[in-house]
């Protein structure tokens, strides 16, 4: 069960990295696009560098980051409201962590499940993106795999933590 942990984590890892590249990528589309357009009209059009898909590859970009990110920091990043936990034993706090970690582990299933129908539907309509044409299916499988990334740390990090209640080393 350790190697399956590590192997996770060591994804969701490598996922967050991605995430941070493409959060880059996307600051360089949004100076790029703005730069052409304020030189096409600089230019009164004689200097025409504009692109298409900009705001697609803007928007694809803030799915993948922000999915790609949530795996790695869901046990790292919660708001914890002490004024309902201050006088709870560290075990109790744990249980209850790790309660809402199978609330992630739930919601992160949800929409694998849905997305992973939603590759089917796309591939067989041929839907593509609006501007850059890319199919569907594509972004669809990327985000099942993330979502199911999500929901398999969630599940892990729950037992982790449902360990640590019950004084178990997990």
């Amino acid at each position: 069960m350790k190697q399956i942990t590590r192997l996770v984590d060591a994804v969701s890892s490598y996922m967050q990295l991605i995430s941070g590249l493409l959060l880059v990528s996307m600051m360089v589309t949004v100076l790029l696009d703005v730069t052409s357009r304020a030189l096409f009209r600089m230019t009164d059009g004689g200097l025409d560098l504009t692109f298409i898909g900009g705001i697609e590859l803007i928007k694809f970009g803030l799915l993948f980051t922000v999915l790609f990110a949530l795996p790695y920091c869901v046990d790292k990043s919660q708001v914890v409201v002490d004024l309902f936990t201050e006088k709870l034993t560290d075990p109790k706090k744990a249980f209850l962590e790790s309660i809402y970690f199978v609330g992630y582990a739930v919601l992160g299933t949800g929409m694998t499940i849905r997305f992973y129908h939603a590759i089917g539907n796309a591939a067989m309509s041929g839907e593509t993106t609006q501007d850059l044409l890319i199919p569907m299916n594509y972004i669809y499988v990327l985000t099942t795999f993330a979502t199911a990334v999500l929901a398999i740390r969630s599940l892990l990090v729950a037992k982790q933590r449902l360990c640590t209640a019950m004084g178990y080393k997990a």
